[in-house]
């Protein structure tokens, strides 16, 4: 059975969510770079065309000539004052346009786009809110942003070529690295958003699996000690030896289920690491489970290979319970037609950790499903819960600080899971696990 998470499709809804705001917000942001630079060109087109008619000499002598005329007729006592006032005016009106026009220039200068001024040999004659080095690398850059406009200054005969190259104002520059900005706040608070997410419905699935378990251990607790009862009476009833070997195997199962309920109850809280060797603990799960090896149907080899020494602190119920669970993943993994089944637990030391191993000969995973297989809901088995492999990582990584990976696994060639636990200082350097004693 495998259930579909729906943290999955989150995230492609979230990143679907991002990318459309992100094409959005380019998008209209493009829209309104372009729609700038059209202003920009225009406000430096007109004051390219201010500087042409400013600078035209004709302009200037019209000025004089009718400044001279008011200045003789004024002189001239018999032309009336009111033919001298109107002189005056042309020119003030003229003047005034040229004024207006200036001002136009002014206005359409607010994005204070950077220009410069060359002659027509390239030489540079002047520049306006130009920041970086005047030199022939700037103007190369100008001319590939925008082409440059033509000025010409003087009359027919003296006339002057000049060209005006101009970039891109502040504002632009500014909105050019705005989507990034804007992409990079969205992807944060996103980001933020699913890590809340994930917490909260972390915390939500931790709460329900300590609920489940403790109200299980609860439950167990009646009919626990009603069995106990039932095998003493039973016991002290039939005193046959056939019949005191079943009490004795009752009893211990009984006690097996009484275990298994103390756990359920240890299921939230801190639990109590002890320093205590680990081979014990691994002969007394491994034992456990090949007692019921026939009763699964299957003729498999448990191979052990453990170094005695080693110790790190554990709390036996709870590691118990992990090894129980990789132990029996590895014989439901194992065909029932495999040749030479078997299943290893390998027991060493390297360096300062502690390495356990529990190999078999079984089907494999493939590689895509490596990374899911310790994700609660995720099972190969046709009446699997997908709940094994992730109680058993919360066990090692949570409570006993250690790590859960899948060592090696190829499909057809078996599987290898490894637990790592932090091996304590005071251990003396151990044999090495190729010496280690082997038991069949």
């Amino acid at each position: 059975m495998k259930i579909r998470l729906t943290s999955n499709r989150i995230n492609v809804v979230l990143i679907g969510l991002l990318i459309l705001l992100g094409i959005g917000s380019f998008a209209y942001n493009q829209y309104l770079i372009n729609r700038i630079l059209k202003q920009d060109k225009s406000g430096v087109e007109l004051w390219a065309k201010a500087i042409e008619y400013t600078g035209n000499p004709i302009q200037e002598e019209i000025s004089q000539n009718l400044l001279g005329a008011a200045n003789y007729l004024r002189k001239n006592t018999s032309v009336p004052d009111s033919v001298i006032d109107m002189i005056e005016k042309a020119e003030s009106d003229r003047t005034s346009q040229t004024f207006v026009t200036q001002q136009i220039v002014l206005s359409k200068d607010r994005f204070q786009v950077p220009r410069i001024i060359v002659d027509k040999d390239g030489e540079i004659i002047s520049a306006n809110h130009v920041d970086a080095p005047l030199n022939q690398d700037l103007i190369n850059h100008f001319a590939s942003m925008h082409d440059p406009i033509e000025i010409t200054l003087g009359g027919k005969k003296y006339s002057q070529k000049q060209y005006v190259y101009y970039g891109e104002s502040p504002t632009v520059r500014y909105l050019r690295y705005f989507p990034y900005i804007q992409l990079s706040l969205l992807a944060l608070l996103l980001g933020i958003g699913f890590v809340s997410y994930r917490a909260i419905t972390k915390s939500e699935q931790s709460n329900l699996w300590v609920g489940m378990a403790k109200e299980a251990a609860h439950q167990l607790g009646t009919p626990l000690s009603s069995l106990y009862g039932w095998v003493e009476l039973l016991r002290d009833e039939k005193e046959d030896e056939f019949t005191q070997r079943i009490c004795n195997e009752l009893e211990n199962d009984v006690s097996r289920l009484r275990d298994v309920a103390e756990r359920f109850n240890k299921i939230g809280s801190k639990p109590e690491l002890r320093l205590q060797k680990i081979e014990p603990i691994l002969q007394e799960v491994i034992d456990y489970m090949e007692q019921r090896l026939p009763q699964l149907g299957k003729n498999v080899e448990v191979l052990r290979q453990m170094d005695s020494g080693v110790k790190a602190k554990v709390n036996a119920d709870l590691f118990q319970w992990a090894m129980e669970n990789l132990i029996k993943n590895a014989m439901d993994a194992i065909k029932l037609t495999k040749k030479k089944a078997f299943v290893s637990v390998k027991l060493h030391r390297v360096e300062n950790e502690v390495m356990i191993d529990v190999e078999d000969s079984g089907i494999g995973i493939e590689k895509k499903y490596q990374n899911q297989i310790f994700k609660p809901g995720y099972s190969t088995k046709k009446r699997g819960w997908g709940l094994g492999l992730s109680l058993t990582s919360r066990i090692i990584e949570e409570y006993h600080q250690g790590k859960l990976v899948v060592h090696r696994s190829e499909p057809g060639s078996g599987t290898t899971m490894r637990i790592i636990l932090r091996a304590e200082e005071s251990q003396g350097k151990l044999e090495n696990p190729e010496t280690a004693s082997s038991v069949t």
